[in-house]
């Protein structure tokens, strides 16, 4: 039976190639929005590495060209840290969870270089608030005072990065290329502690290799801008914003202030994250349904033109099952070959590790997208192959 369903095949390739070359470009724009979805939806999935429930984000500014000094600055996490319903501040810099802001460069071991990572400065109280989990080591204390070296703590994927299976608690490395000149102590990073990955950027993203600098707390340093983290107690509101507000402007008049919540920045990251995954989705789905009518109407047009085939099997005693089953077996041969070829051009990219994603997100989607283009056309070639079944022998030769 196989092997008369490809010579019926081969006897119509010019038709049948056409209908391949629509599979297979089905095929591929399956494979990419499932691909697309698929990886986000295993992003969503994945533990962020912290804890942003009960999380706000207190933004101090000096005013236009004017420095906040850090004892006026240590003097309002003081009094924001004794409003009843705090929890614990932490002082960091300005890249904070689910905000449009990034700082990152590339750091160097030995000859090793880290990919991408985003790096973040941060006090010895950033861990009370946020909740990293800690694999090997521990946070920045004050016994990290006399070092000599900037403390940090790096994520896993950036210990895996640079240091391999080795160990990683009390090595030192640079920026990338820190060339032949002496560099600086606090250019040189001493890994005190390694956290668990995590994903700051939105509920989609993946984990991005990451760094923690201690903000030292004798810092002479003046800002224009501050970024607090606060912890609050569960339950808190409004009210507790403006105490807050309230502290900061008793401390210093001439600050400004505002109170975000990490989890309400998390939500609108989120929709508009989801905004390019939705259009992609609609510029697919549009696609497949024009394909998909298509393929529909070749195949009614197939069967028109086949009557004289399909009458004279009936008469000589093919029965209307069979006349059905073998439309419908056709166009799942024709089917596994737009399959194949769009699987060899699939399969490239995890081979390649395209866009720096792991083969499983592509292997799904060569699997879900195989497994829909057969649904579809099993759909498109249902009604046709019944046409077929119900032609009567001498309604189709009294034609001819």
């Amino acid at each position: 039976m196989l092997r008369h369903l490809f010579t019926l095949i081969w006897n119509r390739k010019q038709a049948n190639a056409l209908l391949i070359s629509e599979i297979f470009f089905s095929f591929v724009v399956l494979f990419g929005v499932g691909a697309v979805l698929i990886t986000a939806a295993r992003n969503f999935l994945a533990p962020h590495g912290f804890d942003y429930d009960q999380v706000w984000r207190l933004e101090v500014r000096a005013g236009q060209n004017r420095k906040m000094p850090r004892a006026e600055l240590d003097d309002v996490l003081r009094q924001v840290q004794a409003v009843p319903g705090v929890r614990m501040v932490a002082l960091t810099s300005g890249n904070v969870p689910f905000i449009f802001n990034t700082n990152n460069s590339v750091f160097e071991y030995q000859g090793k270089k880290s990919p991408v990572t985003n790096y973040y400065h941060a006090d010895d109280q950033y861990n009370q608030v946020m909740r990293l989990h800690l694999r090997e080591g521990r946070w920045f204390a004050p016994i990290d005072d006399g070092s000599h070296h900037r403390p940090v703590v790096i994520s896993q994927d950036l210990r895996e990065s640079l240091f391999g299976n080795g160990p990683a608690l009390g090595k030192i490395f640079t920026w990338e290329n820190p060339g032949k000149d002496p560099i600086n102590y606090q250019d040189q990073f001493l890994v005190t502690g390694v956290v668990d990955p995590v994903r700051m950027e939105s509920d989609f993203s993946a984990p991005i290799p990451s760094m923690w600098q201690r903000l030292l707390p004798y810092d002479t340093t003046h800002w224009e801008t501050a970024n607090v983290l606060v912890r609050v107690a569960p339950g808190s509101a409004g009210e507790l914003q403006e105490k807050i507000a309230r502290t900061v402007a008793g401390v210093t008049r001439q600050w400004t202030s505002q109170v975000r919540v990490i989890n309400d920045e998390r939500l609108h990251r989120r929709r508009y994250t989801l905004v390019p995954v939705v259009g992609l989705c609609i510029i697919g789905l549009f696609l497949i349904v024009n394909g998909a009518l298509g393929l529909f109407g070749v195949l009614w047009y197939n069967i028109s033109q086949r009557r004289a085939e399909i009458g004279l099997r009936r008469a000589m005693g093919a029965t209307g099952a069979g006349i059905g089953w073998q439309f419908l077996g056709e166009m799942m041969v024709v089917t596994t070959f737009g399959v194949l070829l769009g699987g060899m051009l699939a399969a490239q990219f995890p081979l390649l590790h395209a866009f720096n994603l792991p083969a499983q997100p592509y292997l799904m989607a060569i699997g879900a997208a195989a497994a829909a283009v057969y649904a579809i056309t099993a759909i498109c070639a249902w009604q046709p192959s019944r046409l077929a079944a119900a032609i009567q022998p001498a309604v189709a030769l009294r034609e001819e």
